[in-house]
């Protein structure tokens, strides 16, 4: 009798995001330049040149990634937790991208928080954990008229520029 395989393979999370892109060339470039990621493999599409499908390392987290055989353009919203959101901001604009929300106060449930789009226009939330709160502090946070206010920093969806 063969025992059954874990159902997530070693490596990948529970949710494994996909960028589908009319250039994944340039997002794996972007990538590498601004997160560190790593570069695990490409399969070339069927069209020359294009890439049927690729995967880098960002951290302990695996993102797959294709160009578009799709009509309409199909962005990606990644989260990416970092040590340091304002660092974290530096860079990425230092490798291309485009500010969309800067590092921002702490969010009522503890997270410092900045965007950035790509080259490409995928959005990233750079979050930083820099407080644990609890239930109680939660729901007091949320009637507080200044965690709304930096709240509503972060739902705009296009930066400054881009359209």
């Amino acid at each position: 009798m063969t025992t059954r395989p874990d159902p997530i393979p070693e490596g990948y999370g529970t949710v494994t995001p996909w960028i589908i892109t009319k250039d994944t060339a340039a997002v794996i470039d972007f990538l590498k330049a601004a997160f560190d990621a790593e570069e695990l493999g490409r399969v070339e599409g069927a069209e020359p040149g294009s890439i049927g499908h690729a995967e880098v390392r960002i951290g302990t987290s695996i993102v797959m990634m294709f160009d578009s055989p799709f009509t309409v353009e199909t962005p990606a919203m990644l989260r990416l937790y970092v040590a340091d959101a304002a660092a974290a901001l530096q860079r990425a604009v230092g490798a291309g991208a485009a500010v969309v929300t800067p590092v921002t106060d702490v969010q009522a449930w503890g997270d410092r928080i900045a965007r950035v789009r790509d080259p490409i226009g995928n959005l990233y939330w750079l979050q930083e954990r820099v407080e644990e709160v609890t239930e109680q502090e939660l729901g007091r946070r949320f009637a507080d008229p200044k965690y709304h206010k930096a709240m509503e920093q972060t739902q705009v969806m296009d930066a400054p520029g881009l359209s």
